[in-house]
């Protein structure tokens, strides 16, 4: 499990060096680019009461997301489980984790906030993970109908059909590799396992939601709703950028946008997601300087969202913005307690890892 934890965040020196050459396509592409008159000009005409639609569809969307998390947990863990209220908090400080900081420690984030509030219990940690994961794979139900309905009413360019219909076969594959390696609920024998075994067994146990079919069915359900509720905020908020397309360039909008942030190589990937969004909404007689300014507008609605509830439930939980970075470590470091715990022959389990709470 600790590789695994590892492979999260790629060696420092690629990701700096990838970043490096994205950040000046980026500013190549944004100082030639767009008439920056025109950005300005399409701010000063923004329709500020869809604005505020679109702000609390986004809120919305937020909800449906973190119950479909709590029902993926509810599976994984024997009682007590943690109360939504819990789990929204931990779902919402995962979100201020990964719209403010690079790489995706809010997935961690997530963990490490939830199991302050909990009694410490074997395998807790690596199970939770495994429920993050599976919270996850999830998003690929929602991400290929999106990806279909894209292809099938969406004005795209020729070359991008073959990549679209690859990365559907790459999700369809991954999540019948989630299926096929969740472990089904119940009583768990780990007896004489190797150490590595156990915490990967514990870590399958997240994924046992798998296996229950009507628990699974509503975590889908919800994260569908979820996007749904995404597609009608990006749609809205053109609206209040005066573009008044059809819903397929919102859907499109919506999955370059989440392409853009696949890997965050600096927070928020600023810039990287303004041209994305700005260059396929060309094809819809869009100006590139009004897709610029409602790429900014667009990710300035979303991050108010995850942002501001973040804080919020940040402080609620008593952490600080610093506290976020040492997440994964902390993490990493209560996988190895645990691992230490299951192995009788490795002695005692260290101290607990130091995160507040």
């Amino acid at each position: 499990m600790r590789p695994v934890l590892r492979l999260l965040g790629a060696s420092r020196l690629a990701r700096l060096a990838l970043a490096l050459a994205v950040f000046a396509g980026v500013a190549v592409a944004l100082w030639l680019g767009p008439d920056w008159g025109t950005v300005g000009n399409a701010f000063q005409d923004v329709r500020w009461q869809w604005v505020v639609v679109a702000i609390g569809i986004n809120l919305a969307s937020i909800v449906t997301r973190s119950i479909a998390w709590t029902l993926v947990i509810d599976q994984a863990l024997q009682p007590p489980r943690p109360r939504y209220p819990l789990v929204f908090s931990a779902f919402c400080v995962g979100l201020l984790a990964n719209a403010a900081l690079p790489g995706r420690i809010g997935e961690l984030a997530r963990v490490a906030v939830l199991t302050r509030r909990m009694a410490r219990r074997r395998g807790v940690w690596a199970t939770l993970v495994g429920t993050v994961v599976a919270h996850r794979m999830f998003d690929l139900v929602p991400i290929v109908l999106l990806i279909l309905y894209v292809l099938v009413t969406a004005k795209i360019p020729a070359w991008a059909y073959s990549s679209l219909v690859a990365v559907v076969s790459v999700g369809a594959t991954l999540f019948l590799l989630a299926v096929v390696s969740a472990r089904r609920p119940g009583r768990v024998h780990l007896d004489g396992a190797g150490t590595v075994r156990r915490v990967v067994t514990m870590g399958r146990q997240g994924l046992a939601v798998m296996h229950r079919p009507t628990p699974a069915a509503g975590a889908i359900c919800f994260q569908l709703l979820g996007w749904l509720c995404q597609l009608f905020a990006v749609y809205t908020a053109m609206r209040a950028f005066d573009i008044h397309e059809a819903l397929p360039a919102a859907g499109l909008v919506l999955l370059v946008m989440n392409v853009a942030t696949i890997v965050p190589l600096w927070p928020g990937n600023v810039g990287a997601v303004q041209v994305a969004i700005a260059v396929p909404l060309v094809s819809y007689g869009v100006d590139y300087g009004n897709g610029i300014a409602f790429g900014f507008g667009l990710q300035a609605i979303e991050a108010s969202v995850g942002v501001g509830i973040g804080l919020v439930f940040l402080a609620r939980e008593g952490l600080s913005f610093a506290t976020l970075r040492r997440m994964p470590s902390a993490v990493d470091a209560e996988i190895a307690v645990e691992e230490r715990a299951l192995s009788p022959d490795r002695g005692a389990p260290r101290a607990r890892a130091g995160i507040p709470g």
